[in-house]
């Protein structure tokens, strides 16, 4: 397999992923309203931009306020997933953040499991992969996707414990870091634990890069398979090739995509 970095999770589409050596680019969608706009990059970056469609537990609709979800704004989403379903390589970015100041109370909690089950059942009939953020909510969801017989999921950017982490291994789940992983040496313990099987890489651009207060770029998808390689004392060549299998695994669609791409240039 030719080399190159697999970002599996990130909110930016441009031109300077190839440059980055970036050969695979799984782009999510946050709120209904950016769901078009991530299928028209995929139009215009084929062979690159592999698009995930879903709602994510924290809105902001259109203001600076962010909230936490509710099932009204799930149902303008739900035609949409079937007239793109031919298009997208997962359902995503979907999941929980029961972090107090967006889900003050157990009633936006349950709401919010409610709109990630109906989106879990969505991808299943639609035989599709999950894109699943989990913040303040590790047990809970990795128990969701377990009750309910998902096990092809991602669980980008995760903190939880290395116990319930091998809860979602043991149930099939995979797990990307960003580059922020490199800041502090809190996920060290979790990275040596997961299996390499079981890792894949991630941006989340433009959040979540080395400097926290600075713009995240795709050229910094080396520094998370460099911290991951360092973790576990092994070579960064044999961490970009297991990532990328591993997100090959668990997206099969981004190999058509792959395939269109010309690595040449």
């Amino acid at each position: 397999m030719d080399g190159g970095y697999v970002d599996c999770h990130c909110h930016i589409s441009a031109t300077e992923f190839n440059e980055a050596g970036v050969r695979a680019l799984i782009s999510v969608t946050e709120e209904v309203s950016e769901f078009a706009r991530v299928i028209q990059l995929s139009k215009v970056y084929p062979g690159l931009v592999a698009p995930c469609l879903g709602v994510h537990p924290v809105q902001r609709s259109g203001s600076q306020e962010q909230r936490s979800v509710t099932i009204k704004d799930l149902e303008p989403a739900l035609p949409l997933f079937q007239k793109y379903k031919g298009d997208i390589v997962a359902i995503g970015e979907i999941g929980l953040d029961f972090t107090p100041w967006y889900a003050t109370s157990s009633q936006q909690r349950e709401e919010q499991q409610a709109v990630f089950i109906k989106q879990l059942q969505i991808s299943k009939e639609m035989d599709l992969p999950v894109n699943v953020h989990s913040r303040s909510a590790a047990k809970v969801t990795i128990g969701v996707l377990k009750e309910h017989g998902v096990g092809r999921a991602l669980l980008h950017n995760f903190a939880g414990k290395p116990s319930v982490a091998m809860e979602g291994v043991q149930a099939g789940c995979f797990f990307s870091f960003p580059p922020a992983v490199c800041r502090n040496e809190q996920r060290a313990k979790l990275i040596k634990q997961i299996p390499l099987e079981y890792i894949c890489l991630e941006t989340d651009s433009p959040a979540l890069g080395p400097d926290k207060y600075v713009r995240n770029e795709p050229e910094n998808i080396s520094l998370a398979c460099k911290y991951i390689a360092r973790v576990k004392g092994i070579a960064e060549e044999k961490v970009m090739e297991a990532t990328a299998l591993n997100a090959f695994r668990l997206f099969p669609r981004i190999k058509m995509l792959d395939q269109q791409t010309d690595y040449s240039n």
